[in-house]
């Protein structure tokens, strides 16, 4: 498990900038969308980074190095497929995800199996 205690580390996501796209604010089909383009024109006033425009991604935005790609728990994420990958889990410091393409049939026996080796699944979906 992480230094960083998880109450601080839902403290750290929650700072996490969300970054507009140029002129997202005045079009509404680019305002829709969650998607990033670099500013690239010669006067962009976005590029040129003047004062009242958003700011632009940058590399000091990032996630510390020691939280990067954990759960809001603080516990490293392992994606689960079927019953080998449940024994890649340390109940103490990981949480299981089940993938998307687990069908309800697997998932249900996969949620039992977890449930009796004490691992915490972070996305059951449905009540045992």
């Amino acid at each position: 498990m992480s230094t960083i205690p998880p109450s601080r580390i839902r403290k750290i996501r929650a700072r996490k900038r969300k970054f507009v796209r140029y002129l997202a604010w005045r079009f509404w089909k680019l305002g829709r969308k969650e998607s990033w383009r670099k500013p690239k024109g010669n006067d962009n006033k976005m590029r040129l980074q003047v004062k009242g425009y958003p700011p632009i991604v940058k590399v000091g935005y990032r996630t510390p190095k020691d939280i990067r790609g954990l759960h809001p728990s603080g516990r490293r994420i392992v994606i689960i497929q079927g019953f080998k990958d449940l024994d890649r889990v340390n109940p103490e410091t990981d949480i299981a995800v089940i993938a998307s393409a687990v069908g309800l049939k697997l998932k249900l026996r996969i949620l039992e199996e977890a449930e009796k080796r004490g691992i915490r699944v972070a996305n059951p979906g449905v009540r045992l």
